[in-house]
C-alpha cells in the first residue's frame, strides 16, 4: 500500500491518478475524506498532521508513502507537521519515503549519505544557516533522512500552478494583480513532479537521491500571463504590487518578520530557482512539460463563471 499525503493537492492529485492508473494500491490521506473525489480504487482516509493522533491509522499497513506539508514556515517552533508525519511512517514500519521539499531545501543528502541531481553549491545550505526558511525545510528533511535508509528528497522551485492564483481575478476580468511580476523563474509542472514521485515510490533506483528540479525555461510571472492569454484566446494585463504591498501581504497572512525578509531576499536579491535544472529530463528520459503546456491543460479552471 502506497499513502499519498496531500491528496488533493496539486503534486499529490496528480500523484494519485497516476499510481491509481497503473494498478498501484493506493490510500490518499486528506482532512475531508467525505469531499473528496479519487479514482476508482484509491481508498480515501482521514489525516490531519495537526492532529498527529489521526496517523496511525491512516499510515497503517503503509510499505511507501509520499510525505508533504503545507505547514507555512514560521507558524510554530519547528515543522511540526513533517516531524509528526514522520514519526506516524517510522512508527507504521514505512520502508520507502519520498518527501516534497523546496530548493535549497537545506543541503541533507546532497552531501553525505546522497546524491544530488540538478545543481547547487556542494552541501546546499552551508551559506544559509540564518536563513529560517532553509532551517525549517532542513529541520523537515532531516527528520527523514535520518531515520529511514530508503529516502527520495524531491526540491522543486515555483510551481506552474501558483498562476492558478490568478483564476478569481480573471474570472472577473482580463488584470491581474501580481508582486515580483519581472522576477524570473524556471517553474516546474506538478505533473512532473508526481511521475519522479510515482517513480520513486515503485522503484530502488531513487533511493538515497535528492532531486533538484525545475522546469525548461525560465520565464517572469508576467510573461507566464502572456501565455496563458494566448491559451485563453484573452489579451492578459500585469498590474504591478509594489514590494511594500506585497509585504504587508505576508504580514497579514501571519508570517513572522524574519520569515517576511528571508523571503523577500530570495525574491529581490537571489537568482536561485531561475536556472533551468536537467533533472526532469534525466529522471525521466523527455523533456520537462512546458508552461505553455500546462497552460493548456488548465484553460477551464481561468474561464468566466467556473468555480
Amino acid at each position: 500500500m502506497i499513502l499519498v499525503t496531500g491528496a488533493t493537492g496539486h503534486v499529490g492529485g496528480e500523484l494519485v491518478r497516476r499510481l491509481a492508473a497503473s494498478g498501484e494500491p493506493v490510500r490518499a490521506m486528506t482532512r475531508r475524506p467525505r469531499e473528496a473525489r479519487f479514482p476508482a480504487g484509491v481508498e480515501p482516509v482521514y489525516g490531519d498532521a495537526a492532529d498527529p493522533a489521526s496517523l496511525a491509522a491512516a499510515f497503517a499497513g503503509a510499505s511507501a508513502a509520499f510525505l508533504m506539508s503545507a505547514q507555512p514556515v514560521g507558524t510554530a517552533p519547528a515543522p511540526t507537521h513533517d516531524l509528526a508525519l514522520a514519526e506516524a511512517a517510522r512508527e507504521a514500519g514505512v520502508r520507502r519515503l519520498v518527501k516534497l521539499s523546496v530548493l535549497d531545501g537545506g543541503g541533507t543528502g546532497g552531501d553525505g549519505d546522497g546524491d544530488r541531481y540538478g545543481g547547487g553549491d556542494g552541501d546546499g545550505g552551508s551559506d544559509n544557516d540564518g536563513d529560517p526558511i532553509v532551517r525549517w525545510h532542513a529541520a523537515a528533511e532531516a527528520a527523514i533522512v535520518d531515520r529511514f535508509p530508503a529516502w527520495t528528497l524531491l526540491r522543486p522551485g515555483r510551481f506552474m500552478s501558483n498562476a492558478l492564483q490568478w483564476a478569481p481575478q480573471l474570472r472577473a476580468g482580463d488584470e491581474v494583480a501580481i508582486p515580483f511580476a519581472d522576477r524570473p523563474a524556471a517553474s516546474i509542472d506538478p505533473a512532473d513532479l508526481a511521475e519522479i514521485a510515482a517513480l520513486a515510490l515503485t522503484t530502488d533506483e531513487h533511493a538515497g537521491l535528492t532531486y533538484e528540479l525545475s522546469g525548461p525555461e525560465s520565464l517572469t510571472p508576467a510573461e507566464e500571463l502572456s501565455l496563458l492569454g494566448h491559451a485563453l484566446s484573452r489579451d492578459l494585463r500585469v498590474r504591478p504590487v509594489p514590494p511594500e504591498a506585497a509585504r504587508a501581504g505576508m504580514e497579514r497572512y501571519g508570517f513572522p518578520p524574519d520569515v517576511v525578509d528571508a523571503i523577500l531576499h530570495h525574491t529581490l536579491d537571489d537568482d536561485r530557482g531561475t536556472e533551468v535544472l536537467p533533472t526532469v529530463a534525466k529522471v525521466l528520459g523527455r523533456p520537462a512539460r512546458t508552461f505553455t503546456q500546462w497552460a493548456g491543460a488548465h484553460t477551464e479552471a481561468f474561464r468566466p463563471g467556473d468555480r
